[in-house]
């Protein structure tokens, strides 16, 4: 009895704590959806706009002054949010695309389509991705959608392992081998009985693929092969870098650091929410 007592009280100090993490990550996440819904009603100024005198300190008119050409950083930073934002929700959305589309047809047919699919996988898995994510950004250009279609092209192979795995276990179920033994379709079964067996785990797939995209964005800004148009974080943290001397006095304080606090804050909150539906969705995890 005590070693049951102790099990069960482990496994509830683990469902607590993954409804904690789960909770902080919600939080955290909610907040910069809301400042990047409300950034219009937020920012004190337009962030393209030439609101004050170059290099100003922090003060009542710009709360965290302005960068070299005069603009305000609190409103960059605020319409930053938009940016990572929309290009982690897109990048995501690809990469589970890509790869739910590959792993369900592999997982599914089996054979010698499977065989071929999985190679592909596993060379893409081999491949250096850094490199060839700088290259292809510097080859397609720097706008959101080339980042956004970058990013996904290089990272679903792991999402279509995962789903090819999964589907392969929910094809041995019996009520989808006698869906098939009642004459249904590869379609009719993939998509009324196979998918939805799938459905958490594609969005354990969405939270992890957004945090990575995030990251991803943020470094392509900063080597300079972001949109340059674009007040991301990332780019904030390359031009305050380019000024002589920054860490030599506190500018770093206002203009570098809210950016790179914000870039982990939120890679932070979507890590939590990927650790606790992991923890949810994997009984073995639970265990």
């Amino acid at each position: 009895m005590s070693a049951l007592s102790h099990q069960t009280e482990r496994a509830d100090r683990r469902a607590s704590s993954l409804g904690l993490e789960i909770t902080l990550g919600t939080a955290i996440f909610g907040l910069f959806v809301l400042i990047a819904l409300a950034a219009p009603l937020l920012a004190p100024y337009d962030p393209h706009a030439f609101s004050g005198r170059p290099l100003e300190r922090p003060s009542v008119a710009h709360l965290l002054g302005t960068n070299d050409a005069g603009q305000d950083i609190l409103s960059e930073l605020i319409y930053g949010a938009r940016i990572s934002l929309a290009v982690g929700l897109g990048a995501a959305l690809g990469t589970v695309a890509l790869g739910l589309l590959v792993g369900a047809v592999a997982g599914y047919a089996g054979g010698l389509l499977d065989t071929l699919l999985m190679r592909v996988v596993d060379v893409m898995l081999a491949l250096p991705r850094l490199p060839l994510l700088i290259l292809l950004a510097a080859f397609l250009g720097s706008g959101l959608v080339q980042t956004m279609g970058i990013i996904s092209l290089l990272f679903w192979p792991a999402t279509a392992r995962v789903i090819r795995a999964q589907v392969q276990t929910v094809r041995q179920r019996g009520y989808v081998k006698m869906a098939r033994n009642f004459g249904g379709g590869s379609g009719y079964v993939l998509r009324r009985h196979i998918l939805p067996a799938i459905v958490p785990l594609i969005a354990f797939g969405l939270v992890a693929a957004a945090g990575r995209a995030v990251a991803m964005e943020a470094g392509l800004a900063f080597l300079g092969l972001g949109d340059p148009t674009a007040k991301s974080w990332g780019l904030m943290m390359r031009f305050a870098l380019n000024l002589p001397g920054l860490l030599l006095t506190d500018r770093w304080l206002w203009w570098l650091l809210p950016p790179g606090l914000c870039i982990t804050l939120l890679i932070l909150a979507l890590t939590y929410l990927g650790i606790g539906l992991e923890g949810r969705l994997h009984p073995g995890l639970k265990r």
